[in-house]
């Protein structure tokens, strides 16, 4: 009797331990899988909310294009003195139109740069004015790796943007992302000029978290 109790309670254990092993196999199995799946679904996250935060930028942007339209007859961004002035690094070359400017670039130069360590000098900050902006550091509204620059024209468009926002900036949801922008200059006159456009991008990835906007 006790000798079959025995077996019984061995058999008992074993069944426990294989059933635990068993488990533990399959839950390392799920977690294996699971893993690439929930990273994709947060990134997936991460850029709806970038792609939103951008919406947010242009409609203030668009709002201050509209003001001036309005007040001084041709409508300009942030940043711009005139609107047929840039702001960050593209001009428009001799004789050249707005928006065959910003084609080309969107094409042969924006579309190449899909990181935070690619060059984009030609950017400049949304939510700050100088590498010394407290707010902006402590806020985490410019990354400090990236090669973006700061406005520095007579209208300084970080302030314009601040100020619009309550002073206050937008974070990137990227742990290397921030805000950026330039702003093509308006061309040509009368029936045919063509107002200046602007390009917002998150310095995550350049070419895929980019909008511009066309009044």
């Amino acid at each position: 009797m006790f000798e079959k109790l025995r077996k019984k309670l061995k058999s008992r254990k074993g069944n426990s331990l294989a059933e635990f092993a068993v488990t533990t196999a399959m839950m390392a199995t799920l977690a294996t899988t699971a893993a690439p799946k929930f990273g994709q679904v947060g990134a997936g996250a991460k850029e709806k909310k970038t792609i939103a935060n951008i919406d947010k930028i242009l409609t203030v942007a668009n709002n201050y294009y509209n003001q001036t339209l309005s007040e001084e007859g041709k409508g300009r961004f942030p940043g711009q003195e005139k609107y047929d002035v840039a702001v960050g690094g593209i001009d428009l070359a001799e004789g050249a139109l707005t928006d065959e400017t910003l084609e080309a670039y969107i094409e042969t130069i924006l579309e190449q740069k899909a990181s935070y360590e690619d060059d984009l000098s030609e950017f400049v900050y949304i939510f700050s004015s100088a590498v010394d902006d407290d707010d902006a550091l402590q806020g985490g509204w410019m990354n400090l790796e990236t090669s973006v620059d700061f406005d520095g024209g007579q209208e300084v468009g970080a302030l314009d943007f601040k100020k619009d926002f309550g002073n206050q900036g937008i974070e990137s949801p990227f742990q290397d992302g921030s805000y950026a922008y330039l702003v093509i200059p308006g061309s040509g006159s009368g029936t045919d000029a063509q107002a200046p456009v602007m390009v917002v991008i998150d310095t995550e990835n350049p070419s895929k978290l980019n909008k511009t906007l066309v009044p």
